[in-house]
Order: structure tokens, then C-alpha cells, then sequence
């Protein structure tokens, strides 16, 4: 049997998006480290790039169209079911919204020489930065010539059931992105895209991953391998008093298979 070489050019495709995520993104070790944010190269009015995401969905992970403007089926699906009229339908349909999850670039101070990386954070501290940079006091942190350093901390969870916590503080002090030029520069001009980290899914793929999930036992080999970031500490798990594949079964094929 000859080989697949469009499996194997997909598999390999997918290898290299999956190394060039792991190295473009930053994620706060244990402990204490600074870092700065720097305006974001692709959109240099706002370094915040809001990312929404569907986790665990037909046994993978998926960037939501609507990060970009396009339909969603997996949305459309939460939309009807949140219209059904029925509190359990209601409650499922909310737990399959996209969750976001804001990405800045950073530098890592005494990691320079590594180039911008994105940090991943949710909404609380998405929130205090966002405050922190309406405050007159300190305005734009991102500014390469007077901005200023964050300090991250970053405590796992301690055991079962707990949650890491992340708690940042802007420095008072102002100060320039690098003395080197060099790095000064390539921090504001040679960042990746985060388009091309996280790529956006086809309406057909979504769909199909969507049936995965309302009938898991269609797909016992789907390739695990993730295209979202890590994932966040909330389930999406059917509601009781729902029969996955009667009732909501029945919901799917009524929207997309008239």
C-alpha cells in the first residue's frame, strides 16, 4: 500500500505549528519574574488581543471563528439550545460558549535575547491591567521609551480542587524597552502573528468535531492534539436531565442536517 503523503504533510504540518507555539508562548514559572508588555507589531492602537476558544470539544481544542468575525456552529448550537426553553438545554448551551483568553507580547527581562513572546492571562488579570492603564498616574505601560516592567507571580494550586493564582504589580519606575537598540527593536519589529500561532478552523471542522462530541463513541480515533492554549479550569459536561444523544442529538440535526 503506497503511503498517505497528505497525511504525513498534515502531520507535519501540524508538528511545526505545535513547535512554533510552544516557543512563542510564555507562561509564568513558579514563583517571581518581571516581564514588560510592548506594542503589539499587527496592531500597534491596542497590544491585548482577545482569543476565544472551545476546550475539549470532540477531544481537542478549538480557536472560535468568532475571534474573527465568522460564523461559529459550535455557537450557533449554544444559541439554540439557550433558546430551547428547557433550563438544562439553557445551562449546557452557556457551558459551550467560547471562553476568552487575552494574549499580550512580552519580553522577559533577563530573557531578551529570546525575542517577544505572548502571555496568556484571563479576565481578572486582563481587568487590572486594563485599570492600571487608564490610571493618569500611569497611563501606557507599553510605551518602548517610558513604559514600565511588571512584576508576575505565579502560585500553582496547592492540591485538589484549588486553583492557581496569578497577581501582578506594575513598577513605578519608567524606563526604556533595552538599552540595546538591537533589542529595542526587534521587540516592536519582529514578532510572530498570533494568527499564525493559533489557527482559525474551517465551519466544517467545527461541525464535525461538534458531532464528535454529542456522540463520542462515532470517533475513538481522533487525533488528540491541541490547537489552543493551555486549558482553562472549567468542564463542559451535559447537564442531568439531558440525554446527550437523544435530546440535544436531536437539536444538532435539526440545525444542520435540514
Amino acid at each position: 500500500m503506497a503511503i498517505n503523503l497528505d497525511a504525513i504533510k498534515a502531520k507535519l504540518n501540524q508538528l511545526q505549528t505545535t513547535n512554533n507555539r510552544t516557543s512563542t508562548l510564555w507562561k509564568p514559572e513558579p514563583g517571581k519574574q518581571v516581564i514588560r508588555i510592548v506594542p503589539y507589531q499587527h496592531n500597534k492602537d491596542n497590544p491585548f488581543n482577545e482569543l476565544y476558544f472551545h476546550y475539549d470539544l470532540g477531544k481537542k481544542n478549538f480557536l472560535s471563528p468568532v475571534t474573527h468575525g465568522h460564523p461559529d456552529p459550535v455557537v450557533e448550537f449554544s444559541e439554540k439550545l439557550k433558546s430551547s426553553g428547557n433550563s438544562d438545554e439553557w445551562k449546557l448551551g452557556k457551558k459551550m460558549e467560547p471562553k476568552m483568553r487575552t494574549y499580550a507580547p512580552v519580553i522577559v527581562r533577563g530573557k531578551e535575547s529570546e525575542g517577544v513572546k505572548f502571555w496568556g492571562f484571563g479576565k481578572l488579570v486582563y481587568q487590572e491591567l486594563l485599570g492600571v492603564i487608564a490610571d493618569p498616574d500611569y497611563g501606557d505601560i507599553t510605551d518602548p521609551m517610558n513604559g514600565r516592567d511588571i512584576l508576575v507571580e505565579f502560585m500553582p494550586a496547592e492540591g485538589a480542587g484549588q486553583f492557581p493564582k496569578t497577581t501582578i504589580r506594575v513598577k513605578p519606575n519608567q524606563s526604556a524597552i533595552s538599552e540595546d537598540t538591537n533589542v529595542a527593536t526587534a521587540a516592536t519589529n519582529s514578532q510572530p502573528d498570533l494568527k499564525d500561532i493559533f489557527k482559525e478552523p474551517s465551519y466544517d471542522e467545527l461541525k464535525e468535531a461538534l458531532a464528535l462530541w454529542l456522540d463520542p463513541e462515532a470517533g475513538d480515533t481522533v487525533d488528540p492534539a491541541s490547537t489552543a492554549p493551555e486549558k482553562v479550569t472549567q468542564e463542559t459536561k451535559t447537564p442531568a436531565g439531558v440525554n446527550k444523544v437523544d435530546d440535544v442529538g436531536a437539536a444538532f440535526d435539526d440545525l444542520f442536517n435540514d
